[in-house]
């Protein structure tokens, strides 16, 4: 069961495009009420069919659900802030990718790849009505020991998803932050021919 979730979003387009890319952001109010494991998994399904240079697929996720024998090591992992609002997440999960290719060749994509598939994973949870937000405020480091990370995966980030909390819930800093950020202009970052002056 899914709740749509009930911030104002003004944001408009610039240009033609599909809702979905405006909808989608990344809110701290994070519930494990109602999110399942299966739930969980048409999540990585949507990563499943992201793009990948030479079909290498170099994404991993590695999760823990809130509750089970993993989540205390996972939860650890997370700065103090972002244990704040994450606390009560329907699961955590540590996104990898594989530097090298199936001939154990560098693969130079494997970031590029890894981002798609989040981003895949992302507005399956928006077309969801679920919540996926993406952090860098943990200890890489921490993680790649403590989960049994090979050498040749990089740590890229970890994700935070569940349904919608309370805003009321979070602690009043917080509570501020709490609607949907804008963005650059297109123009500020799509260049027709070389980098500008």
């Amino acid at each position: 069961m899914t709740r749509p979730y009930n911030i104002k979003n003004e944001r408009k387009s610039e240009h033609d495009v599909d809702g979905i890319f405006i909808k989608r952001w990344s809110p701290r109010a994070i519930s494990k009420r109602d999110f399942t494991e299966n739930d969980l998994m048409s999540l990585f399904e949507a990563a499943r069919w992201a793009p990948s240079s030479f079909n290498v697929q170099p994404w991993r996720f590695l999760y823990a659900i809130n509750g089970d024998e993993n989540w205390s090591n996972f939860f650890s992992l997370l700065g103090e802030f972002n244990q704040m609002w994450t606390k009560d997440a329907g699961a955590l999960i540590v996104a990898l990718s594989k530097k090298t290719n199936d001939e154990n060749k560098p693969n130079v994509t494997h970031s590029f790849d890894t981002g798609s598939a989040w981003m895949s994973l992302a507005l399956q949870a928006r077309m969801k009505n679920f919540i996926a937000h993406g952090l860098a405020g943990f200890d890489y480091e921490k993680a790649r020991k403590i989960l049994n990370v090979p050498d040749d995966y990089n740590v890229e980030a970890m994700l935070a998803v569940g349904t919608q909390g309370n805003v009321e819930d979070l602690h009043e800093r917080i509570q501020k932050s709490e609607k949907p950020s804008e963005r650059k202009h297109v123009k500020e970052f799509a260049f027709r021919g070389g980098f500008p002056n």
